[in-house]
């Protein structure tokens, strides 16, 4: 096989199982264990592969409620909030948006009354000129990953 895709080949494979071996790796990709190694260091180096962590269902471990949290915020204080926000052990997804809010943050918690209590603490924060709250009902999809475009010839 030659290297063309390699990259690529080898991120596909191990969003397919991250816990796959360089062994199985290579075999799969048709190449040595330390061209695999090789690659993957490279990758992790470069920062296109950041760690290895498992996929965890919340809902089973009782976290069952999702909200989605939008405000709009005082323009100086936007780094302030986000890291309150991300140092919020149950904030999944933190991020900086154009558009009429300035922040929507989604959050995972045990209960209404537990999403609540953040959310009133947070809100009485001065530099929140504004929020709004989704709970959501049903995730269709969540925390996907996806398969990299490979040109094959």
């Amino acid at each position: 096989m030659t290297y063309e895709n390699l990259d690529a080949k080898l991120v596909n494979a191990l969003l397919g199982d991250g816990r796959a071996s360089l062994r199985s790796l290579a075999e799969e990709l048709d190449v040595s264990v330390t061209t695999v190694s090789n690659h993957l260091s490279d990758l992790e180096a470069e920062g296109v592969i950041e760690g290895y962590t498992p996929q965890v269902d919340y809902d089973a471990l009782g976290y069952d409620v999702t909200a989605v949290i939008q405000l709009k915020v005082e323009g100086n204080a936007l780094p302030d909030i986000t890291e309150t926000l991300r140092e919020h052990r149950q904030m999944i997804s933190v991020y900086e948006v154009t558009g009429d809010y300035d922040v929507i943050a989604v959050g995972k918690f045990t209960d209404t009354d537990g999403m609540n209590d953040q959310i009133k603490a947070l809100l009485t924060d001065p530099d929140i000129k504004e929020s709004n709250t989704s709970v959501v009902l049903n995730a269709v999809t969540e925390n996907e990953q996806f398969e990299l475009d490979i040109d094959e010839e």
